[in-house]
């Protein structure tokens, strides 16, 4: 007898609907795996034969022949273990016929009958309310996650048995669906008072966290450089704490991304706060980037929407830092491999520390004993083209001993995200109906258009352009962040004194100088 269950696949961070065929005849036993399956989907048989067994469940011995359509997509993954148990049952006519249509399946099987957890249930349950499903049985771990999805039902199950008490005689008592999930706005999840971090904590270093309010503001990537002990990683740990909540969009494709992943713990509904990713410096580049045997989102994908903080950034392998430069562009990355070709979101704000030299103490020569030329060297780590990205660079001393007495009482995190959102607010209003979200993405040639300046202004970065031999990337972004600076000022005009901020942010090293 045959049958015909709905489960789905992920490509990327979206998913397309698979049909699980199943075919028992009679013939001699055997159980034959064909549509593209990869070898963790080939394992199901041993799974679901013993899930069988020990859910004392009669495995048909007959020819079982279940075909993963369309065939020519690779599949991956455990979550073919609950259909293709629930397609056998059915050709074996152990529940009824139909009474599986218009339903997903989705879970990985444990060898005593239970339905595990499995990732990317969130955008196949998408992709199953799109195409018109009307009901989704999926592991009990994930049903929170499923819920997210308006428009259909949400059933978690904990074990084969209980799935097919439910299939036989369907009712509330033995599979009850999953409370659907209210999104609520003026929710505090996601404000600065749930973060643990706090900007009072840091003691001095007021240029920094100057740097880090502008940098969160208009999404302008940050580097940091400064001996050890001065607060680098401090500084970057908090800057998610004065960033807006993300909307329910951003919700949602952070989520999706986290699913796909198989980062959400079990029992997870929408992340509601920004993310803070910090990859070690020995980090590969699937890991970083996105890929693998099995593609899977990398640190920059888990950053989207959030911070992902490099930090001992010339300790980063070249080609690792450099493979930045495509995602900083474009907010995506492009995966292409000879089986499949995948996209990544990776919208993130890039903040990065290093010290200033090799032994870390550079302009100390106090302590510094390091060359010119290995300083030039250890600064020639980071590329040429990635420093073009970087809006912000500040130099970081070591605080004082005054700073250090004063305490908490610096501005805090409440304060600084009241102002970054004023900023946000103000570019919101400023680039309604362009493809513009942030001052940082204003091209070169839109730039007189929204950030005009009046004639003294013009006149002094003018000159500014001609004493410091200023390149025209490098005087586009003074105008960029000088228009950050001026929104969270609350000002329209753009003045001389953002100007001068602005330019004060420019790389300060001497082999930096552009």
């Amino acid at each position: 007898m045959y049958s015909n269950i709905v489960s789905g696949a992920l490509q990327g961070v979206r998913s397309v609907l698979v049909n699980v065929e199943v075919d028992v005849s009679s013939g001699i036993p055997l159980f034959a795996m064909v549509g593209c399956p990869g070898s963790e989907v080939r394992e199901s048989k041993e799974r679901v034969w013993a899930a069988f067994k020990n859910s004392q469940l009669p495995m048909p011995v007959s020819r079982i022949t279940v075909n993963l359509s369309p065939a020519d997509m690779h599949k991956e993954g455990t979550s073919y273990d609950l259909p293709i148990a629930i397609g056998i049952l059915e050709s074996s006519e152990v529940i009824p016929a139909g009474s599986s249509d218009n339903i997903l399946f989705l879970g990985e099987l444990g060898l005593n009958g239970e339905i595990r957890p499995v990732r990317g249930v969130l955008p196949i349950v998408t992709e199953a309310a799109k195409r018109g499903i009307k009901e989704c049985i999926i592991p009990a771990g994930n049903s929170a996650e499923g819920a997210i999805v308006p428009g259909v039902i949400i059933r978690g199950a904990e074990s084969l048995t209980q799935v097919l008490e439910y299939l036989r005689s369907p009712s509330e008592e033995k599979l009850p669906r999953e409370p659907v999930y209210s999104f609520n706005n003026d929710s505090p999840e996601g404000s600065s008072a749930e973060y643990e971090e706090d900007f009072a904590d840091v003691n001095g270093q007021d240029a920094a966290k100057r740097a880090a309010m502008i940098s969160a503001a208009g999404f302008h990537s940050f580097l940091m450089t400064g001996p050890p002990g001065v607060g680098k990683s401090l500084i970057a740990k908090r800057i998610p704490s004065i960033m807006p909540p993300l909307s329910r969009e951003e919700s949602l494709e952070v989520t999706t991304i986290y699913s796909v992943a198989g980062k959400l713990p079990p029992g997870s509904t929408l992340i509601r706060k920004r993310g803070f990713e910090s990859p070690h410096h020995t980090v590969t580049l699937p890991a970083l980037i996105g890929g693998g045997q099995n593609p899977r989102p990398g640190a920059i994908s888990l950053a989207h929407r959030s911070v992902l903080f490099l930090d001992e950034l010339t300790e980063f392998d070249r080609k690792a830092i450099d493979s930045l430069r495509q995602p900083l562009e474009d907010h995506e990355v492009h995966i292409s491999r000879a089986r499949y070709s995948i996209s990544y979101p990776a919208d993130f704000l890039l903040v990065c520390a290093m010290n200033p030299c090799p032994c870390g103490y550079y302009p100390d020569r106090n302590k510094c004993r390091c060359t010119d030329n290995a300083i030039r060297k250890y600064l020639g780590r980071v590329s040429g083209p990635i420093l073009d990205r970087i809006d912000l660079c500040v130099q970081m001393n070591p605080v004082s001993i005054k700073d250090i007495s004063a305490g908490k009482n610096g501005i805090t995190s409440a304060e600084m995200r009241s102002r970054v959102i004023l900023a946000r607010i103000a570019q919101k209003k400023r680039y309604e109906g362009t493809s513009y979200r942030f001052n940082s993405e204003i091209k070169g040639s839109d730039l007189e258009k929204y950030c005009p300046l009046n004639e003294d202004e013009k006149t002094f970065l003018g000159e500014m352009f001609d004493k410091l031999g200023l390149s025209v990337r490098s005087y586009h972004r003074i105008i960029r962040v000088a228009r950050t600076i001026a929104d969270i000022e609350g000002s329209d005009p753009i003045l001389r004194e953002h100007i001068l901020e602005a330019a004060s942010y420019r790389p300060n090293f001497e082999y930096w100088m552009t």
